[in-house]
């Protein structure tokens, strides 16, 4: 666990981190977040992620190398992430350095930092991120000393319009080649190797692409730049992919956690690699083959532990296709098992659309209360026949029917348009498809309970390494009207959402599929004026792409069109795995709507057997067509036999076991002990907001709940359909203001006494964020006030440095002076208002009214500032103000009262260092009666 006190070194973004939306996401601190020494003999990583930490911090990629990088004392990771616009913008101002999360270095200090190629729209900031972290651009202006520049993940299958900017690149499993690169980087630099003999190095390492060394040329089919064979044979050619037995690197039960809320917040374990289906679109069911399962009682120790050190509410079982791991029904009872009584919800993601167990559905029922998602991609049978979704509509229904007769309210069901022979009866036949299943959820969900469909339409980007590769993507026009198609159709029918995608963003995404090496010029250009966050829909400006386009003289037509499908292509040089003409096959049977069956499965089964006995009784062929990766079929059955009979030696299925639910009836609730926690809010913990304290304090107790001798200790839930633990907090603090004084009243399953209230404080600081301390705690008597009608005032420290205000004042300025005037001039004023903003919501407030007192900061005052790890000579005021139940004014209002016409000139840091309580009633004998048992941490 990470230490709660915070890190006495001021972060380097301090003066000015309240000004960004979300400043949490730089400053780290997380639990579980890895801070180890910088020591010469240890190779630093810095693990980039080009987007931002809400959407990095769910990657299961990164929590695996940031788990294996830290295991080994060989090597350590950091994190960095994407800064959105407006914290770039302050970095470039103040020419500071982008830095990590763990030791707050630029990126120029590691010797590796390494990329996340996710997905094609993140490249331009990937230069985003190199130029602030001080390294160049281009891997050809890199000197001996700069960083080796790494990417890996799918996109890496095809970088080329990415290449000139990275060093190496690592292709298929990193597992075993992260640590591999970068010690042989780092071994080969002290040892005083050229850099360009370093990267020969590591391109004969095996699963490593170094594009330096590798020349392009135009084919002549195409016109599109391809990579040629190199002079230097000992360079391998093409570039073969790694692939790892997961099984050698368990999926790690601890990554960071507790700061701002992720896109997919909740412990995901990926429980199998590849996919069995063979979609012929999904670029990920090519390139992770073959099948490699998880040992399933590995995965529930995982689950278990995880949930214990993270304190999350939520677990996710996730693979490309999780319902077709063969194991997955007696996995997910045993795991619903481990989680129902501990109300953890249970989410399993990329549900099959068809062939599901019903008992499977009982057990997420029981432990998951919203909808769930299937993807049937296409709308016709035809087209599914054409992509190979080997579902049936008939399949399709009878899952809806499944679902919403279980009580489910919700289904969401992923299509695509755009698919290759699609016609316009097919793209109609999506809605089509969304009506059916509305309207068997409205049979099945029965009388006065709606059922909802939501319906989410992506456009087809033909990708690399798939039966698709060489198909056309529909032009923009086209996919407009087939838009159209879909809204016109969908307003038709009550209680069916459409959602679609950019189709600006498709085009570009396509391009970029696609392209060659040329393409690292438009790249350049677009990102030198101004593009950034392509991905996101609110940031894509595709002016700026077209002009980019025109400067390089380079038309988009050539990496959109139909290529010919005995061409040599800009990703011919990797080799993932597949035999060549097997992608080539698979084109000629989709478009003669023929399927091929599932991998890995016996002909015409849609499921797997469930239990050991089955599984034996089963002696037919597996189905195996011959793809090019070499699959031992008799190895896979025995490994699938092995885990069934791992899962029915540890899980009675014999025995019907009746567990609790997350929606307990409210007579069944246990009795509740009300305790009121007083904690501190300082360092890092600061800048993360309301709601995530919200969840946060939950997750602590969780964390504490699993020490040996706490697991009495519970949080008592709310009723209702989404139980909720059941807390009061004090009025909520602003962003960025620290605090010294804040208290939540929580309801707990057991009373206990001061000692070990004392104890479990300590505990609770532990197990938290940093920052986040807890200080005291008391026991409530029955009746008595929620905090939250306690507070009638407090106590706030307005901050700044005796540098800035000097500054802004002039160099002769007296500054306790002008401190003592400004505070004896405010006090003076009867009305001092201010204009509010709040979203499109503007009004006048008189601050002066809720102030009661202000002065220059005292004794005391400098005491609170220390306590709470301020760094530097800070001066300023405090400001007494009263709270009541029609408002208060916020720190920030009181502020730009006190600092006068000066505030906007200066860096102002606020403490809440005390709160102010009355009653609660407005009866001091009744709150004497109600005096509470108490127990405070020294």
């Amino acid at each position: 666990m990470s230490p709660s006190a915070p890190d006495p070194t001021p972060h380097p973004y301090a003066e000015f981190l309240h000004r960004v939306v979300k400043p949490a996401r730089y400053v780290g601190g997380e639990v579980g977040s890895r801070v180890r020494p910088w020591t010469p003999d240890v190779a630093k990583i810095c693990l980039a992620f080009p987007d931002v930490y809400d959407i990095g911090m769910s990657h299961l990629g990164f929590k695996i190398l940031y788990g294996i990088l830290n295991d080994d004392p060989r090597t350590l990771a950091e994190r960095c992430y994407a800064p959105w616009i407006d914290l770039e913008a302050e970095l470039r101002a103040r020419k500071l350095p982008l830095v990590s999360l763990e030791s707050k270095r630029p990126l120029k200090d590691f010797d590796v930092v390494g990329f996340s190629l996710q997905f094609e729209l993140t490249f331009s900031n990937i230069l985003t991120m190199l130029e602030l972290g001080g390294i160049p651009l281009r891997s050809s202006d890199r000197k001996e000393d700069d960083p080796l520049v790494i990417a890996g993940g799918p996109v890496a299958t095809h970088p080329e319009p990415i290449a000139p900017f990275i060093d190496a690149i690592v292709i298929g499993d990193g597992e075993e080649n992260a640590t591999t690169v970068a010690l042989t980087y780092k071994r080969l630099k002290d040892e005083g190797v050229p850099r360009i003999e370093r990267l020969r190095a590591l391109a004969r390492l095996g699963g490593v692409y170094v594009p330096s060394l590798y020349e392009t040329a135009p084919d002549a089919d195409t016109g599109l730049h391809v990579v040629q064979a190199p002079a230097d044979k000992t360079l391998p050619f093409p570039v073969e992919r790694s692939l790892v037995d997961i099984q050698k690197y368990p999926f790690p039960d601890e990554s960071p956690t507790g700061g701002p809320e992720a896109i997919f917040d909740r412990m995901s374990i990926e429980i199998a690699r590849g996919c069995t289906e063979g979609c012929r679109f999904c670029q990920a069911g090519m390139i992770y083959r073959p099948v490699r399962e998880r040992d399933p009682q590995q995965i529930v120790d995982t689950v278990v532990r995880a949930v214990e050190k993270s304190g999350q509410d939520e677990v996710s079982l996730t693979a490309l296709s999780t319902a077709d791991v063969s194991c997955i029904s007696p996995l997910i009872k045993q795991v619903s098992e481990t989680l129902a009584a501990k109300k953890i919800s249970l989410g399993v993601s990329s549900l099959r659309a068809y062939g599901l167990d019903p008992d499977l559905l009982d057990e997420l029922k029981r432990v998951r209360g919203t909808g769930l998602t299937f993807a049937p991609e296409a709308g016709t049978q035809r087209m599914r026949d054409v992509i190979n979704k080997n579902v049936t509509e008939d399949q399709l229904l009878e899952t809806a029917e499944r679902v919403f007769s279980r009580g489910w309210g919700k289904m969401k069901l992923y299509f695509i348009c755009g698919l290759p022979t699609e016609t316009d009866e097919d793209v109609l036949g999506i809605i089509e498809t969304g009506k059916r299943a509305l309207e068997v959820g409205r049979r099945a969900a029965g009388k006065g309970k709606p059922a909802e469909v939501t319906v989410s339409v992506s456009v087809h980007v033909p990708k690399p390494h798939t039966p698709f590769q060489w198909c056309a993507l529909d032009d923009l026009a086209d996919i407009g009207r087939k838009q159209r198609l879909l809204r016109d159709e969908a307003r038709r029918v009550r209680n069916l959402k459409l959602k679609t995608h950019d189709a600006d963003a498709s085009v570009l995404e396509g391009v970029f599929a696609r392209g060659d090496r040329r393409l690292a010029d438009v790249l350049e250009h677009a990102w030198k004026n101004g593009a950034r966050f392509d991905s996101w829909d609110d940031q894509l400006d595709l002016s700026i792409w077209k002009r980019a386009f025109e400067a390089c003289s380079m038309e988009t037509a050539p990496f959109l069109g139909t290529l010919p499908v005995t061409a040599r292509l800009p990703w011919s040089h990797i080799d993932v795995g597949l035999e060549d003409g097997f992608l080539a096959r698979e084109y000629r049977k989709a478009l003669q709507s023929r399927l091929s069956p599932p991998c890995g499965k016996v002909a015409g089964a849609f499921v797997h057997p469930t239990t050991s006995g089955d599984a034996r009784a089963e002696t037919r062929r597996l189905v195996c067509y011959d793809c090019g990766v070499a699959c031992d079929m008799t190895k896979m059955r025995e490994e699938r036999i092995d885990f069934l009979e791992s899962l029915e030696q540890s899980y009675d299925q014999t025995t019907v076991r009746r567990l609790p639910v997350l929606r307990p009836d409210p007579k069944d609730r246990p009795p509740s002990h009300r305790v009121r926690f007083w904690f501190e809010k300082v360092g890092p913990v600061a800048l993360i907001g309301h709601l995530d304290l919200i969840r946060e304090i939950p997750r602590v107790f969780r964390r504490v709940g699993a020490l040996d001798g706490w697991g009495g200790v519970e949080l008592v839930y709310t009723g209702g359909f989404h139980p909720k633990p059941d807390m009061t907090f004090s009025p909520a603090l602003s962003l960025g203001v620290m605090s010294l004084d804040e208290a939540v009243d929580i309801k707990l399953s057991t009373a206990l006494e001061p000692d070990a209230l004392e104890n479990l404080c300590k505990l609770m600081t532990a197990h938290a964020p940093e920052g986040l301390r807890f200080t005291r705690a008391e026991r409530l008597a029955v009746g008595s006030p929620s905090i939250s009608r306690r507070i009638t005032g407090a106590r706030y420290g307005l901050l700044t440095s005796r540098r800035a205000l000097i500054d802004a004042l002039g160099a002769d300025a007296d500054v306790e002076a002008f401190l003592a005037k400004r505070a004896a001039d405010v006090m003076a004023q009867t009305e001092i208002r201010l204009r509010r903003t709040v979203g499109e919501l503007s009004k006048m407030v008189d601050v002066r009214s809720y102030l009661t007192e202000l002065r220059p900061l005292g004794e005391q005052g400098h005491a609170d500032v220390a306590r709470a790890g301020f760094a530097g000579d800070l001066v300023g005021f405090e400001a007494e103000v009263i709270i009541t139940g029609s408002g208060a004014a916020k720190p920030s209002e009181l502020a730009e009262v006190a600092f006068g016409e000066v505030h906007d000139k200066i860096g102002i840091q606020l403490l809440r260092s005390r709160l102010v309580l009355g009653d609660g009633q407005g009866d001091a004998q009744k709150q004497e009666k109600e005096e509470p048992v108490a127990a405070a941490v020294e």
